[in-house]
């Protein structure tokens, strides 16, 4: 999810051990057919399915609380407005920032206590660029087990395990869908939405903000007093990037100018 009036580049993801994916999977699977639901995406969201995606979401949090799902969301904020970019940055920034939410997102170079290899398989939701492009993206995320970090934690990256996926086909991209919609929605007071011509918000506007609602009670319950807008904390040890359940991050620029005029007024 790219632009927003106030938040925009929206990137979610979300981490499964390989002991733990099959039950993940089944569970979430299972669920997903008995409630009838065929794909599950934030803009389906609407009133007459709303209790169906409630039972979803809240089997898919339940799996986060277990430590069997890590979710991270990262998103930038309008107003800091980066400076000094090349023409290429620019053009290339969604790779650019995708790359950075991979290597950092989930704090992978904290995740190997014991040492022994550690082999990363990475499920893309298909790349919306040219097969050059999104190739040469792919051949930066397979270099990053070269790179002095990844090589301590004895992190390792096999071409074959880079793929592009249809999240049609894929339940934990769906879920991880659903909440990454939330927050672009909340963040951007999409909330507040009234058609033209209406006095009212829309039934689906509305359901959709319940579901936002039940998403933050269930983040607020696993961090009290969670900021959507912001970066989560360390709480003093920065290899927390890797241990907690649930992340955002806030990404800032290197360099960047602030913009009041993309804020929102109180």
């Amino acid at each position: 999810m790219q632009k927003g009036q106030y938040h925009s580049n929206f990137y979610g993801g979300a981490l499964v051990c390989s002991t733990d994916i099959e039950i993940v999977r089944k569970l979430l699977e299972a669920e997903k057919k008995h409630l009838g639901l065929r794909e599950i995406k934030w803009t389906k969201v609407s009133a007459a399915y709303l209790d169906k995606y409630m039972a979803m979401i809240k089997l898919f949090f339940d799996l986060i609380e277990e430590g069997k799902i890590k979710v991270r969301i990262m998103f930038t904020q309008n107003a800091r407005q980066p400076v000094g970019l090349t023409r290429e940055q620019i053009e290339e920034s969604y790779f650019l920032l995708y790359y950075q939410f991979l290597k950092h997102g989930f704090g992978l170079i904290y995740s190997n206590d014991t040492k022994n290899p550690i082999y990363l398989r990475l499920y893309l939701d298909q790349l919306p660029d040219t097969k050059a492009k999104s190739d040469k993206f792919k051949n930066f995320i397979y270099d990053l087990q070269f790179q002095k970090e990844f090589e301590h934690a004895n992190i390792h990256i096999r071409k074959e395990d880079i793929a592009e996926v249809d999240s049609h086909d894929h339940i934990i991209l769906q879920c991880t869908d659903v909440v990454l919609g939330a927050m672009q929605f909340r963040l951007n007071d999409l909330h507040k939405a009234i058609p033209e011509g209406q006095r009212r918000r829309a039934a689906k506007t509305i359901a959709k903000e319940k579901l936002y609602k039940y998403i933050n009670s269930r983040i607020r319950g696993i961090y009290p007093g969670f900021n959507i807008g912001e970066s989560t904390g360390h709480k003093g040890d920065i290899s927390n990037r890797w241990h907690h359940p649930y992340r955002h991050w806030k990404f800032v620029p290197g360099q960047w100018e602030y913009d009041e005029t993309k804020t929102k007024h109180k």
